[in-house]
């Protein structure tokens, strides 16, 4: 009984510090290799430069767009833009009326 009971002593000496040094070794391998370790930060930078070159661009764009509707006046001809916007889209309202041309022939 005394090899049983003096094994079982070490077991429980040896516990602790085992279970200690599996929690560092988990938490230190994540620290390295996790979703947010130091492997994958060079990971995070790359797609932070992309986002903020995609909102550069998108800024640009939103500029752009703001520049043209300003450059709209209040004067705007309704039915000038519904002909222009049915004639970009290809459309045409059922109670329009579509005459037909030869291709060579202009209307003004």
């Amino acid at each position: 009984m005394t090899v049983m009971r003096m094994v079982r002593r070490k077991l429980r000496a040896a516990l602790p510090p085992v279970l200690f040094m599996a929690l560092v070794a988990y938490f230190g391998w994540n620290a390295m290799r996790g979703d947010h370790g130091l492997k994958s930060a060079a990971q995070r930078q790359a797609d932070l430069q992309a986002a903020l070159a995609e909102q550069a661009r998108a800024q640009a764009e939103v500029l752009m767009w703001e520049r043209r509707v300003a450059g709209l006046q209040n004067r705007i001809d309704i039915d000038a833009l519904d002909e222009r916007a049915r004639a970009r889209l290809n459309l045409s309202d059922p109670g329009d009326i579509v005459v037909p041309y030869d291709k060579g022939q202009r209307l003004f």
